[in-house]
Protein backbone atom coordinates (compact mmCIF):
# COMPACT_ATOMS: atom_id res chain seq x y z
CA UNK A 1 0.00 0.00 0.00
CA UNK A 2 0.74 3.60 -0.57
CA UNK A 3 0.63 6.04 1.95
CA UNK A 4 0.68 9.92 1.24
CA UNK A 5 3.37 11.96 3.05
CA UNK A 6 1.44 14.18 6.23
CA UNK A 7 2.91 17.58 4.58
CA UNK A 8 0.73 16.73 1.77
CA UNK A 9 -2.47 16.27 3.85
CA UNK A 10 -2.14 19.21 5.57
CA UNK A 11 -2.27 21.51 2.86
CA UNK A 12 -4.68 20.14 1.26
CA UNK A 13 -7.09 20.40 3.69
CA UNK A 14 -5.63 24.26 4.54
CA UNK A 15 -7.05 24.69 1.02
CA UNK A 16 -10.47 22.93 1.37
CA UNK A 17 -11.61 25.13 4.43
CA UNK A 18 -12.11 28.59 4.83
CA UNK A 19 -9.32 29.91 6.68
CA UNK A 20 -9.16 32.69 9.28
CA UNK A 21 -6.06 34.09 6.91
CA UNK A 22 -7.80 34.55 3.60
CA UNK A 23 -10.50 36.32 5.75
CA UNK A 24 -8.31 38.53 7.34
CA UNK A 25 -6.57 39.33 3.82
CA UNK A 26 -10.12 40.14 2.72
CA UNK A 27 -11.26 42.34 5.30
CA UNK A 28 -7.67 44.30 5.12
CA UNK A 29 -8.42 44.37 1.21
CA UNK A 30 -11.72 45.96 1.74
CA UNK A 31 -10.22 48.46 4.44
CA UNK A 32 -7.74 49.59 2.41
CA UNK A 33 -9.98 50.07 -0.25
CA UNK A 34 -12.53 51.98 1.87
CA UNK A 35 -9.44 53.96 2.88
CA UNK A 36 -8.93 54.55 -0.91
CA UNK A 37 -12.27 55.49 -1.83
CA UNK A 38 -12.44 57.72 1.16
CA UNK A 39 -9.58 59.90 0.02
CA UNK A 40 -11.09 60.15 -3.23
CA UNK A 41 -14.01 61.24 -2.15
CA UNK A 42 -12.06 63.98 0.17
CA UNK A 43 -10.63 64.86 -3.26
CA UNK A 44 -13.18 65.62 -4.97
CA UNK A 45 -14.67 67.78 -2.50
CA UNK A 46 -11.42 69.77 -2.41
CA UNK A 47 -11.41 69.53 -5.94
CA UNK A 48 -15.06 71.26 -5.98
CA UNK A 49 -14.10 73.99 -3.50
CA UNK A 50 -11.17 74.97 -4.91
CA UNK A 51 -13.33 75.27 -8.70
CA UNK A 52 -15.62 77.54 -6.32
CA UNK A 53 -12.86 79.88 -5.24
CA UNK A 54 -11.31 80.16 -9.06
CA UNK A 55 -14.60 80.79 -10.07
CA UNK A 56 -15.12 83.80 -7.14
CA UNK A 57 -11.46 84.88 -8.45
CA UNK A 58 -12.74 84.85 -12.35
CA UNK A 59 -16.04 87.30 -11.33
CA UNK A 60 -14.21 89.63 -9.33
CA UNK A 61 -11.39 90.06 -12.32
CA UNK A 62 -14.35 90.84 -14.75
CA UNK A 63 -15.71 92.98 -12.58
CA UNK A 64 -12.21 94.91 -12.33
CA UNK A 65 -11.87 94.43 -15.92
CA UNK A 66 -15.30 96.05 -16.16
CA UNK A 67 -13.87 99.08 -13.95
CA UNK A 68 -11.03 99.32 -15.67
CA UNK A 69 -12.63 99.89 -19.06
CA UNK A 70 -14.84 102.43 -18.13
CA UNK A 71 -11.77 104.53 -16.22
CA UNK A 72 -10.26 104.48 -19.80
CA UNK A 73 -13.75 105.73 -21.27
CA UNK A 74 -13.27 108.68 -18.62
CA UNK A 75 -9.63 109.44 -18.75
CA UNK A 76 -10.22 109.66 -22.70
CA UNK A 77 -12.75 112.43 -22.35
CA UNK A 78 -10.32 114.46 -20.44
CA UNK A 79 -8.78 115.75 -23.25
CA UNK A 80 -12.00 116.98 -24.73
CA UNK A 81 -12.81 118.77 -21.54
CA UNK A 82 -9.00 120.79 -21.41
CA UNK A 83 -10.25 121.17 -24.96
CA UNK A 84 -13.62 122.74 -24.12
CA UNK A 85 -12.17 124.76 -21.16
CA UNK A 86 -9.26 126.00 -23.21
CA UNK A 87 -11.86 127.47 -25.90
CA UNK A 88 -13.67 129.20 -22.88
CA UNK A 89 -11.14 130.82 -21.70
CA UNK A 90 -10.11 132.08 -24.96
CA UNK A 91 -13.37 133.33 -25.91
CA UNK A 92 -13.62 135.19 -22.32
CA UNK A 93 -10.28 136.75 -23.14
CA UNK A 94 -11.52 137.91 -26.51
CA UNK A 95 -14.89 139.62 -24.75
CA UNK A 96 -12.20 141.49 -22.06
CA UNK A 97 -10.16 142.76 -25.16
CA UNK A 98 -13.56 143.85 -26.81
CA UNK A 99 -14.13 146.18 -24.00
CA UNK A 100 -17.51 144.05 -23.64
CA UNK A 101 -19.05 144.68 -20.22
CA UNK A 102 -19.65 141.09 -19.33
CA UNK A 103 -17.76 139.87 -16.83
CA UNK A 104 -15.88 135.94 -16.96
CA UNK A 105 -17.73 135.14 -13.78
CA UNK A 106 -20.94 135.58 -15.89
CA UNK A 107 -20.18 133.85 -18.99
CA UNK A 108 -18.47 131.19 -17.13
CA UNK A 109 -21.85 130.56 -15.50
CA UNK A 110 -24.11 130.37 -18.70
CA UNK A 111 -21.44 127.93 -20.36
CA UNK A 112 -21.16 125.08 -17.57
CA UNK A 113 -23.90 126.48 -14.97
CA UNK A 114 -27.44 126.01 -14.31
CA UNK A 115 -28.80 129.47 -12.78
CA UNK A 116 -30.75 127.78 -9.50
CA UNK A 117 -31.78 131.16 -8.14
CA UNK A 118 -33.47 132.29 -11.14
CA UNK A 119 -35.58 129.03 -11.66
CA UNK A 120 -36.55 128.91 -8.02
CA UNK A 121 -37.74 132.71 -8.06
CA UNK A 122 -39.33 131.71 -11.21
CA UNK A 123 -41.13 128.76 -9.47
CA UNK A 124 -41.99 131.31 -6.70
CA UNK A 125 -43.94 133.85 -9.34
CA UNK A 126 -45.97 130.62 -10.74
Amino acid sequence: MHRQSTAFSAAGRASHLPSSASTAAALAKLAEKKKEFDAVSALERASSSYLERIQQVADDCEVMADAGQIHGEVLAQWPIMFEILGQFLSSAQQLQDDGAETDVDSVGQRLVRVPIEDLQKATERT
